[in-house]
């Protein structure tokens, strides 16, 4: 038996992070047998943590591919290459994966899915894992097409949804659409049917077509801020919509790049409980800068920074977990950092039906993360628990 005590998990608001201490039990193989709060030093427990925080490995809502493939470019033959991937972003602390397929042909999505099926076969307990699909596309504004290709942007409907995922409908997680684009509350009845999570995206939407969509079942918005209307003061659009209510999450991407940093800290202040980190990686992450074919275009990484010759960003390189350490020095606030990227986006996909214990009673620790702030630097860091 191991016992640990003055230990915190991360917490969504600053203001709940005080006096945010927790003792636990493990049994002799290191599983979390109980975790409660404690209002005092336990004397009989054998390990003191002076605080620092215990969370699981994150999990990547938006990831487009990395090491050179791309999940809307897969082939059997590149199975190994993605083992490998997965292999890296364990040791990058991810512990599972939206592979994200951005706007692109009937062919390339079904043979992509038919790929990720069969490399679910090779999951073992040190490799981060595949989890349902996220569907970037193609049923997006083309106004706001961002780094999609335009040619694969097509209009909603129950039969073009149906094409595109039959077989698959177990197999998906989330899908990003515009809502605003006549066809699209047909496609998010049927979404939500399936127990598929909604996000809206790529979309020209205003404040009161976003209001509508939130309404009828959308529940996320797809990277903040990029490829949508921004916040005016007299025209709030689908960001200030999202700030009305406390059901729907706010995908970020937090390199920096995408969003301002000062941004950041405002959306923080904003929208303390809505906000998912994801990485919006892409094929060159893990490969550092250069130019690399993507999407049968050309990309240029400068600084973890992607983008087209037009100058449109496109993706990241940035891991998810270097993003967290960013934003929790930006926002002053590391448990909050460390909930966007770990446990937010769990909340997302069980649609906020977990609690605190659900996240590490039953769990080894040795799959868990231990986060410290160091005191001189005020620089967050993690490790493995064990």
């Amino acid at each position: 038996m191991r016992k640990i005590t003055n230990l915190k998990v991360p917490q969504a608001d600053k203001s709940e992070d005080e006096n945010n201490l927790f003792s636990m039990v493990l049994d002799e193989n290191g599983i979390i047998l109980s975790i409660d709060k404690t209002s005092k030093m336990e004397s009989s427990y054998d390990e003191d943590w002076c605080g620092d925080w215990l969370s699981p490995r994150a999990i990547d809502l938006q990831i487009n591919g990395g090491l050179g493939i791309s999940f809307t470019d897969l082939t059997f033959n590149k199975i190994p290459k993605l083992l490998t991937l997965l292999d890296r972003l364990w040791l990058d602390g991810v512990e599972g994966i939206c592979p994200t397929f951005v706007s692109c042909s009937l062919d390339q999505f079904q043979l992509g899915m038919e790929v990720l099926k069969e490399t679910k076969k090779h999951t073992s307990i040190n490799r981060c894992r595949l989890l349902g699909a996220h569907m970037e596309g193609p049923f997006l504004s083309d106004l706001y097409s961002g780094a999609h290709d335009i040619e694969n942007i097509c209009k909603p409907s129950i039969s073009a949804l149906n094409e595109r995922i039959k077989g698959f409908e177990e197999d998906i997680a989330l899908m990003t659409l515009a809502p605003e684009v006549k066809g699209s509350f047909d496609v998010i009845a049927r979404l939500r049917e399936l127990n598929i999570v909604v996000s809206l995206g790529h979309s020209s939407a205003d404040f009161d077509s976003a209001m509508k969509a939130f309404d009828n079942g959308v529940s996320m918005v797809t990277h903040t801020f990029n490829a949508m209307k921004g916040l005016h003061h007299r025209a709030i659009g689908p960001i200030g919509a999202a700030l009305r209510r406390d059901d729907v999450f706010l995908g970020l991407i937090g390199d920096g790049v995408h969003v301002h940093s000062d941004m950041i800290r405002f959306l923080k202040t904003l929208a303390p409980k809505q906000i998912v980190l994801v990485s919006d990686a892409i094929s060159a992450y893990g490969l550092g800068d250069g130019s690399f074919c993507w999407d049968k275009r050309l990309i240029r990484v400068k600084d973890g920074s992607c983008r087209l010759p037009n100058e449109t960003i496109a993706g990241s390189t940035l891991p998810l977990l270097d993003a967290c350490k960013k934003i929790a020095s930006w926002i002053n606030d590391p448990s909050s950092a460390i909930w966007m990227a770990t446990l937010a986006p769990r909340m997302v996909l069980s649609q906020k039906k977990m609690t605190v214990k659900s996240f590490f009673v039953g769990k080894n620790i040795q799959s868990l993360l231990r986060w410290k702030m160091n005191s001189c630097n005020h620089q967050l860091s993690w490790q493995m628990a064990a």
